[in-house]
């Protein structure tokens, strides 16, 4: 397995692996979001970057890992790193795969000057709480969002 900083030739690999992480939204949303990252012109002011992992000279998962001028549970005097989404294949979850792009996050994140990095997920995605958890993550707060049409 090989962790790297994605690149342009990635696109199509981190486009499927978003689509299967964010079904809702669709494939050409992921394509140009991952595509203004990749070419150095996120959206929005802060910091943003993709590593994917690498099997076999396939890329079967990715995270895509920010700053932030403020986060949940964090200290508000400076910036946090901020998992904005993080998957892995199936097939290559629970082997490391996950831990060795949070590390590449977490590395990133702090050569930044972040001294803590956070993340979030849905509150009934326990399987990604589950792995948050095993990476040393603690839970901060727990939402649940409404709306109303007007």
């Amino acid at each position: 397995m090989r962790i790297r900083p994605a690149i342009a030739s990635d696109l199509e690999s981190v486009t499927q692996l978003a689509a299967a992480l964010w079904p809702e939204a669709p494939p050409p949303d992921h394509a140009a979001h991952a595509a203004s990252i990749l070419s150095g012109k996120p959206p929005g002011t802060m910091p943003l970057v993709l590593f994917v992992a690498e099997v076999s000279g396939s890329v079967v998962g990715f995270i895509e890992v920010g700053l932030r001028s403020h986060a949940d549970g964090c200290d508000t005097s400076r910036p946090a790193g901020f998992v904005e989404g993080w998957y892995v294949q199936p097939p290559y979850q629970r082997g490391g795969v996950g831990r060795a792009l949070m590390t590449a996050a977490e590395e990133w994140a702090r050569d930044r000057g972040a001294r803590e990095i956070a993340s979030d997920t849905w509150i009934d995605n326990e399987p990604s709480q589950k792995a948050h958890e095993a990476l040393g993550f603690e839970v901060v707060d727990r939402c649940v969002n409404y709306r109303k049409a007007l």
